[in-house]
């Protein structure tokens, strides 16, 4: 699964389903053995982190919506993603 992105202990995926179970546009974030899917519209799919880095990639997705649905766009037709800055 790309990574798009890696700060505070966190990694950042985004990979294209052909028929996922999430139906939507959205990130995978983990951290410490834990992973949640988080939808790109902010919802929760799937999975839970620390409440401390929720609200960190909460943020970080905010900061780059638009680089998000970017990279969703590419991936679903089967193209090159691009990194994205990391939280600083």
């Amino acid at each position: 699964m790309p990574v798009l992105s890696l700060f505070y202990g966190l990694i950042i995926r985004m990979y294209k389903e052909t028929s996922g179970k999430h139906n939507k546009p959205h990130i995978h974030a983990e951290y410490a053995g834990e992973e949640v899917a988080i939808s790109l519209d902010g919802e929760i799919l799937e999975g839970s982190i620390p409440g401390k880095k929720l609200k960190l990639v909460e943020a970080w997705m905010e900061i780059h919506r638009e680089d998000l649905e970017a990279n969703w766009n590419l991936l679903s037709k089967g193209e090159q993603y691009f990194k994205i800055e990391p939280l600083k």
